[in-house]
C-alpha cells in the first residue's frame, strides 16, 4: 500500500512521501507548552488555541493511525537575496512570489486522497498549514528531512525549499525511518539572520523574526527592529537561503510556484502608491493578500526609511496624514530617515 500511495502522490505532482505513525511525542506537547508559556507566539494567538490538536493528531481525529506526509519543491532557479542590495525594490519571500500555495497542495491532497478511499479504503482527512497538524515534527518523523537550526525542515534533496500537506488515514501503514540531524556544527542559519532571532538550538524568538513582523504583528514594529527589516516587505528568506544543503535542491518546476513578474523585484514606489482596489489586483491570488494594503504599506514605508534614496521621499510625504494611524506614522518615520540621511 505504501508503493502504491507513493507512486499516486509523486504522479499528482507531490516531490516528496513520507510515512509516519500516529501516535504524540510528549516532547512536542512540551516545546508547544513552554513556547506558548514564554509568549513567543506573540500575536498569534491562534497558536494558544487547541494545543491539544497541535501536539497530538489523535486529538484531532481519534481515527488516524498514520500520517502520509507530502512534500513540493519550491526552490527558486534565481538567488533569492539579490533584492536586499536595491534599496528602491521590495523584497518579497520566495513563496509568496507566486500563487498562493496552500490552494496547490490542498487541491493535490483532495486528489491524493479520493484515490486512496477508492482504491485502498479507510477514511482520511488532508491539511495544509492552517489545520492544528503538529507538520513539522511529523515531517521530521516521517523522513522527510530533520528540523534545523532555523526551525523548519530541511531536506537532503530540496535544502530548506519544502511545502508540506498531511494525510491522515485510519489505514495502518508501517513508518517510514526518520533522517539523523545533519546540521552538525554549522551555524549558516543562524548567523544570516538579521535580528538574531535564532538561538543556534533550534529555538526561534518570533517577537524578533523578520517574516512575524512583516505578516504577523498587526501593531508598528519596535523602533529598534525597523532599520533591520532593510527592504523586506513580506517575510524574509535569509536563515533559509544560507542553509548548504540548498545547494542539492533543483529548481523547482511548478508553475504555480514560479514568480509573478510583478513580485519579483517590484518598485517601493509602485507599492507605495496603490489604493484599495490596487492591492486587491495585484495581490489577487497571492498570500499577501492577507495582510491588507494598511500592513503593506507599514512595511513598505519602513523598507523606503531604510531606502537612503531621497527620491522616495514624496512617496512617504504623501502617507503621513493617511487615515490609519499605522501608516502615518510609518511614513513620518520613512520620512524623518530620508531627511536625516
Amino acid at each position: 500500500m505504501k508503493e502504491r500511495i507513493r507512486a499516486k502522490a509523486l504522479e499528482l505532482g507531490f516531490d516528496a512521501v513520507g510515512f509516519a505513525s500516529a501516535v504524540a511525542d510528549p516532547s512536542w506537547r512540551a516545546a508547544l507548552d513552554q513556547y506558548v508559556a514564554e509568549g513567543r507566539h506573540g500575536q498569534m494567538g491562534w497558536l494558544a488555541e487547541r494545543m491539544d490538536h497541535r501536539a497530538d493528531p489523535q486529538a484531532l481525529w481519534d481515527e488516524v493511525r498514520s500520517v502520509v506526509v507530502l512534500g513540493q519543491n519550491y526552490a527558486p532557479s534565481y538567488p533569492p537575496l539579490d533584492n536586499l542590495a536595491h534599496g528602491d525594490r521590495a523584497t518579497i519571500s520566495v513563496y509568496a512570489r507566486g500563487k498562493d500555495y496552500h490552494d496547490t497542495v490542498k487541491k493535490r491532497l483532495k486528489a491524493l486522497g479520493r484515490w486512496m478511499v477508492e482504491n485502498l479504503g479507510g477514511d482520511l482527512k488532508v491539511f495544509v498549514d492552517t489545520a492544528p497538524v503538529p507538520e513539522k515534527p511529523l515531517a521530521a518523523r516521517s523522513g522527510l528531512g530533520w528540523r534545523g537550526k532555523h526551525t523548519n525542515l530541511v531536506s537532503r534533496h530540496f535544502g530548506s525549499w519544502l511545502f508540506l500537506g498531511e494525510v491522515y488515514t485510519s489505514l495502518d501503514l508501517e513508518p517510514d525511518p526518520s533522517e539523523p540531524d545533519r546540521c552538525g556544527s554549522c551555524r549558516a542559519c543562524v548567523d544570516a539572520c538579521p535580528t538574531q532571532a535564532l538561538d543556534g538550538e533550534g529555538r526561534i524568538e518570533p517577537r524578533r523574526c523578520i517574516s512575524y513582523l512583516t505578516i504577523e504583528h498587526k501593531d508598528e514594529v519596535d523602533p529598534e527592529l525597523r532599520p533591520l527589516l532593510g527592504n523586506r516587505v513580506y517575510g524574509c528568506d535569509d536563515c533559509m537561503a544560507a542553509c548548504p544543503w540548498n545547494k542539492f535542491a533543483p529548481a523547482t518546476a511548478e508553475d504555480d510556484f514560479l514568480p509573478r513578474m510583478e513580485l519579483q523585484a517590484p518598485r517601493l514606489a509602485d507599492l507605495a502608491g496603490l489604493d484599495d482596489a490596487g492591492f486587491r489586483q495585484v495581490f489577487s491570488g497571492s498570500p499577501i493578500k492577507r495582510v491588507g494594503r494598511q500592513r503593506m504599506l507599514r512595511n513598505v514605508l519602513y523598507a523606503i526609511g531604510n531606502s537612503g534614496d531621497g527620491g522616495l521621499a514624496a512617496f512617504a510625504r504623501a502617507l503621513v496624514d493617511d487615515e490609519d494611524t499605522q501608516v502615518a506614522s510609518a511614513a513620518s518615520w520613512a520620512l524623518s530617515r530620508l531627511q536625516g540621511s
